[in-house]
C-alpha cells in the first residue's frame, strides 16, 4: 500500500514540476518579446503619448452637427437676436485605410532631444527677420499640365456616384442637423473695463507699429469662416488680424462702423464629423471684435494654422489629412507664409521636415506652447480639403491639382525621373516593377511564384515593404525608379506620389466587395497624378477566407450584405484577417497590359 502511494506522490510531483516549466516557459517567452518590443519599436509603447487615435478607432457612423448664424441684421435692433442655423453637410461615405500597421509612430517624440538643426525647423518663436533662400513658383510646381486637370475632373464626378452608393472603410455619414451652438452666434458683447482687453487705436505696445494704420481701415466684406464643405471647415479673413495661442483665439479687429459680430469655433483638422478624430484636437475660437490683446510680435506674410495628431502616422492619412490639403492651402504663398501648428507631433515634422522646408521660409510655431500675441494682415484657420487623396482643381486656390501635387513631390524629394522612359529608348533595359510586400494583413502568400512569373515576362521585379519606419528619402528613390508598382490594397500604395509620370499603378483588391472603397482611395487619385491604373480584384480562390468559411457561405454569395455589420466587421473579416494567393495564370494578362502601355 506504502509503495502505491509514494507512486502516486511521485506521479503528482512530475506533473506540478511539468506545468511549473511550462509557467517558466511561457514567462520567459513573455519577457523576450518584451525586450525585443522596447528595443526595436520603443514607439509602440509612446504611443498614447502623442494623444493620437488609431486608425482602428475611426467610428463608421457619426452625426455632424455645423451650424451658422445668419449675419446681424442692424446695430439698432442690436438688443437681442435670434439666430438662424444652417446646415452644409451632405452625406459623402469617406475612406480610410484599415491598416493596423499605420499607427505606429517614431520613438524621437521628445522635444528636449532635439538638434540645432531640428530647433531652427521647430520653435515656438520664430525670427521673422531670417529667411531662406527665396524659391519660384516654378520652381516649387512646374509646369501646368492641362491633361491632368481634365482627367481629374472626370475622376471627380465618377467619385460622386461613388459617394452615395457604396460602403466604405472609415464610412460615416453627415447628416443635415439644425441646433443651437456657439459657432456663427451673433450676440452683443461689451468691453470689461477691468480686463487686459484694449482697443486697437487707443494703445500702442511700444513695438513697430508703423504699418498698423493700413490694417485698422480694412474690412473684410465674407463671412470669416466658410462650413459648408463636408470634408474640412476653413475660416479665412483679412485686415488686423490677432492669434492668441495660449487663449486659443483668432481675433479679427472690426473697423470703425463694422458690425460683422461673429463668433465661430473650429478645430483645424480635415476630418469633419469624425467626433472621436476631433475630440483629441484643439478647438479654436474665431470671433469679430473691436478689441483684444495688444500685439506682440508682427508679421508681414500670412499666417496657416492647423493640427496634427488625429490619424497621422498611417502613411495614407499623413497625405490625404495633412500633407495634400496642406498643399493646397500654402503653396500660392510661395514659402512667404508662417505656419502654427496645433497638437504638435515633433517626431512628425521630423519626418516631414523636407516637405516643410519646401512650403515655409519660416520656422514652426507650435500653438500650444506659444504664449505670444501675433498680429496679421492675412490668416487661415483651417485646410482645404476634398475627397481622400485627392484635390478638386475647379474649388482649389490657384486651381491646384494632383498633378501638381505629384510634380511638387518628386521636386521636394530631388528624384530624377519626371516621366516614364518608353521601351526601347534605352538599349538593353528591362522595365522595373516594384511589388509593395506586407507582413501582417493581406500578405502574398505565393510572392516567390508572382516575382517567377513577372521575370518570366520580362520584368526585373523589386520587392519592398513600406511601413511607419520607412526612410521616406529612401523609399522615395526607390518608388520613384520603377516603371510599374503594385500591392494589394493598403497605406503603401501611397508611395505613388513619388512615380514620375505615366507610370503605371496596379492595385490588388482583395475579397469583400471593397472595389469602391478602393478605387476611391487610390485609383481616382493616381488617375488625376497623371498616372495610367489598373485594377484587379481577386477571387474567391485566391482569398484565404476559403480556409476559415465553407465554399457556401454568404461570404462569398454576397459580401456586400455584410456591410451592413459595420465598419469594425468589415475590417476585420476582410482587411485584418484576409491574405492573398494571386492565381498567376489569371493576373498574367494584367502585366502584359501593362508592358504594352509602357510600349506606346
Amino acid at each position: 500500500m506504502k509503495a502505491v502511494e509514494r507512486a502516486k506522490l511521485v506521479r503528482s510531483l512530475r506533473q506540478e514540476s511539468r506545468r511549473l516549466r511550462l509557467l517558466v516557459l511561457v514567462i520567459g517567452f513573455f519577457l523576450v518579446t518584451l525586450t525585443f518590443v522596447v528595443v526595436t519599436k520603443p514607439d509602440a509603447l509612446l504611443f498614447n503619448l502623442n494623444g493620437r487615435l488609431s486608425v482602428d478607432q475611426a467610428p463608421r457612423s457619426l452625426l455632424i452637427r455645423q451650424r451658422v448664424d445668419a449675419a446681424a441684421a442692424a446695430a439698432a435692433a442690436a438688443s437681442r437676436r435670434s439666430p438662424d442655423t444652417l446646415a452644409a453637410a451632405a452625406e459623402d461615405p469617406k475612406v480610410v485605410d484599415g491598416d493596423s500597421a499605420g499607427v505606429e509612430v517614431n520613438a524621437n517624440a521628445n522635444v528636449g532631444g532635439a538638434s540645432e538643426d531640428e530647433k531652427r525647423v521647430l520653435t515656438s518663436e520664430p525670427e521673422q527677420g531670417k529667411k531662406a533662400e527665396e524659391a519660384t513658383q516654378s520652381e516649387l510646381l512646374g509646369g501646368e499640365d492641362e491633361e491632368g486637370r481634365k482627367g481629374l475632373r472626370k475622376g471627380h464626378q465618377e467619385d460622386k456616384e461613388h459617394k452615395v452608393t457604396l460602403p466604405t472603410v472609415s464610412n460615416y455619414t453627415i447628416h443635415e442637423a439644425t441646433d443651437d451652438s456657439d459657432n456663427g452666434k451673433q450676440e452683443d458683447r461689451k468691453a470689461d473695463a477691468g480686463s487686459q482687453l484694449v482697443t486697437d487705436v487707443d494703445q500702442s505696445n511700444g513695438g513697430d507699429r508703423s504699418h498698423q494704420p493700413a490694417l485698422d481701415n480694412i474690412e473684410w466684406d465674407k463671412p470669416l469662416c466658410d462650413f459648408s464643405n463636408f470634408r474640412a471647415n476653413v475660416c479665412e479673413m483679412r485686415g488686423n488680424i490677432r492669434i492668441h495661442p495660449s487663449g486659443s483665439s483668432v481675433m479679427y479687429m472690426e473697423p470703425a462702423g463694422s458690425m460683422k459680430d461673429e463668433q465661430w469655433k473650429i478645430k483645424p483638422y480635415p476630418r469633419k464629423g469624425d467626433e472621436l478624430c476631433l475630440s483629441h484636437i484643439t478647438e479654436v475660437t474665431v470671433q469679430s471684435s473691436k478689441v483684444a490683446p495688444e500685439c506682440t510680435k508682427y508679421h508681414d506674410v500670412p499666417a496657416v494654422i492647423f493640427a496634427l495628431t488625429g490619424y497621422t502616422g498611417n502613411l495614407f492619412h499623413d497625405f490625404t489629412d495633412v500633407l495634400v490639403p496642406l498643399f493646397t492651402t500654402a503653396s500660392e504663398f510661395n514659402g512667404e507664409v508662417q505656419f502654427l501648428i496645433t497638437d504638435m507631433a515633433i517626431w512628425w515634422t521630423r519626418k516631414y521636415a523636407v516637405v516643410f522646408e519646401k512650403l515655409t521660409k519660416y520656422p514652426l510655431i507650435d500653438f500650444n506652447k506659444d504664449n505670444e500675441v501675433h498680429c496679421f494682415k492675412h490668416a487661415i484657420l483651417g485646410l482645404h480639403a476634398y475627397m481622400e487623396f485627392t484635390i478638386d482643381p475647379l474649388k482649389a486656390p490657384q486651381n491646384y491639382s494632383m498633378v501638381d501635387f505629384n510634380r511638387f513631390m518628386r521636386r521636394t524629394y530631388s528624384l530624377p525621373r519626371d516621366e516614364v522612359t518608353a521601351l526601347g529608348e534605352v538599349p538593353k533595359t528591362k522595365p522595373r516593377l516594384l511589388i509593395i510586400s506586407r507582413q501582417r494583413t493581406r500578405m502574398f502568400l505565393n510572392l516567390k511564384e508572382i516575382v517567377a512569373m513577372a521575370e518570366e515576362i520580362g520584368y526585373e521585379v523589386v520587392v519592398e515593404e513600406a511601413n511607419v519606419n520607412s526612410n521616406v528619402a529612401h523609399f522615395a528613390k526607390v518608388v520613384n525608379s520603377v516603371d510599374v508598382m503594385m500591392g494589394v490594397h493598403g497605406a503603401g500604395l501611397t508611395n505613388c506620389v513619388f512615380l514620375p509620370h505615366s507610370a503605371i499603378l496596379i492595385q490588388i483588391v482583395p475579397w469583400g466587395a471593397l472595389d469602391g472603397i478602393c478605387r476611391v482611395d487610390f485609383g481616382y487619385p493616381a488617375e488625376q497624378m497623371g498616372l495610367r491604373y489598373k485594377h484587379y480584384s481577386i477571387g474567391v480562390h485566391e482569398s484565404s477566407l476559403t480556409d476559415q468559411y465553407p465554399l457556401d457561405h454568404e461570404i462569398f454569395k454576397n459580401p456586400l450584405a455584410f456591410h451592413k455589420n459595420g465598419f469594425e466587421f468589415v475590417r476585420q473579416t476582410f482587411m485584418d484577417t484576409q491574405n492573398v494567393r494571386l492565381d498567376c495564370n489569371r493576373f498574367r494578362p494584367i502585366l502584359l497590359e501593362a508592358l504594352d502601355q509602357l510600349n506606346q
